[in-house]
């Protein structure tokens, strides 16, 4: 949000096209805006409460907000007609299959490293180097980052957490404090050039060239870093609901 608050201040603002919708929204009024967006905003109401209320799985969310959005569209707001659908699902393909790409290369790489017991071997290796706190931290974060860049979140967790977590007991580390840094790592490496998996679905949606959005992203990247230094450092900024 700071780095988008400076973005906007050092490039200026188109502040005529601000105010023409700003305008256009205010003839709409509110009430009206309201009812003419209810449906769409029922959608991350029904999704966000189905997970957390532990009716559905985060996977079985984004299936039910699929057939929501497309039965609002046709029949509510009628955006979209049948014909449509075949247009979408070739666009949706499109998108996709390089995407499925990567994960299959990441999935046979992250299978690679696990048979070879390297994530075991690199925990062992940080162990052994040093004994302090802080630069043990340092190193889990760079370890998660690299991971998280060639391995999905899911095995990635399910292979490094009973690995790093007794280390981080023994130093002193509240595990839900570690848990939040390892989620972190995982996300950021999800952007990070050059195999973050959201690089290639920016690159799908848009067409714009991979490292072209890399170079665009790295701001972005750098204040996460930062974000991420922050929240290790300074455990109470994850504990303080605790």
């Amino acid at each position: 949000m700071g780095y988008a608050i400076f973005y906007c201040l050092r490039n200026g603002e188109d502040k005529e096209k601000i105010a023409s919708n700003y305008n256009a929204l205010r003839e709409r009024g509110f009430l009206k805006l309201l009812k003419d967006s209810f449906w769409a905003i029922l959608a991350p109401i029904i999704i966000l409460g189905g997970i957390y209320g532990g009716i559905v799985t985060p996977t079985e969310a984004a299936d039910i907000s699929v057939v929501y959005s497309l039965i609002i569209s046709i029949y509510i707001y009628k955006t979209l007609k049948w014909k449509d659908i075949l247009r979408i699902l070739t666009g949706a393909v499109k998108t996709t299959v390089p995407i499925l790409f990567v994960v299959a290369t990441a999935t046979v790489f992250g299978r690679t490293l696990t048979l070879l017991q390297a994530p075991q071997q690199i925990a062992q290796t940080m162990i052994q180097l040093s004994s302090n706190k802080i630069v043990l931290l340092l190193m889990i974060n760079v370890l998660l980052l690299f991971v998280g860049m060639v391995m999905d979140t899911t095995p990635a967790i399910l292979i490094l957490t009973p690995i790093l977590l007794p280390v981080v007991k023994s130093f002193g580390i509240n595990p839900i404090h570690f848990g939040v840094i390892m989620v972190i790592n995982l996300a950021i490496a999800f952007v990070t050039p050059p195999v973050g998996l959201n690089l290639y679905v920016a690159h799908g949606m848009t067409g714009i060239p991979i490292m072209q959005i890399a170079r665009k992203a790295t701001p972005f990247i750098i204040s996460f870093i930062v974000a991420l230094l922050l929240i290790t450092f300074i455990p109470s900024i994850s504990l303080i609901l605790t």
